[in-house]
């Protein structure tokens, strides 16, 4: 499994195809082992390609890479790191998710579509809906029993944002493109 809070280089040079650029939240180390843990749990192990992540961005075109790098930089360089709150359980349908509230990050979101509105994808044009997903592509009475079963324990908590980072999709495990720490 390639784990999206995990540095690596991007790949580069001749003969490598522009790729969708994902733009996600990186966790705190501890934040993330737990989202993990609970995605290893849950999720069907041949489905199960990247870490636990919070999408901001599920499709930018290659062509905005340089620029994506640059206003990434500018939100996170010298910045204290956003405050975030698991607030609750979310279905899917054929999955679970854990709904994340951090206005702050929100507000970094909504700069972004405003500097890439028109290349956006509906998906990523329209309301955020920020979650950690779990649990995915499975049966929905699975998906309802796993549900009830991590709301039974559900308690709100503080999450750590450490950073953003963008990664190249190119139909398997992600590479890393830009990390951008806060301070």
């Amino acid at each position: 499994m390639s784990d999206p809070a995990s540095t690596g280089s991007a790949a580069g040079g001749a003969g490598v195809r522009p790729a969708p650029l994902i733009v996600t939240v990186l966790f705190g180390r501890q934040d993330q082992a737990w989202f993990d843990a609970l995605r290893r749990e849950h999720f069907p192990p041949d489905r199960l390609v990247v870490g636990a992540h919070l999408t901001l961005f599920h499709h930018l075109p290659p062509s905005v890479a340089d620029e994506l790098k640059h206003r990434l930089s500018e939100e996170t360089r010298g910045i204290r790191a956003p405050r975030a709150k698991v607030t609750g359980l979310m279905s899917l349908g054929r999955g679970v998710a854990y709904r994340i509230e951090a206005p702050e990050l929100s507000a970094i979101r909504e700069r972004l579509v405003d500097a890439f509105a028109g290349m956006l994808m509906p998906q990523d044009a329209g309301r955020w809906r920020p979650h950690v997903t779990v649990q995915n592509k499975v049966a929905p009475v699975l998906a309802g029993a796993v549900l009830k079963a991590l709301s039974r324990d559900f308690v709100p908590r503080e999450v750590e944002i450490a950073g953003l980072a963008s990664w190249h999709y190119r139909g398997g495990p992600w590479e890393a493109h830009s990390r951008h720490m806060f301070a």
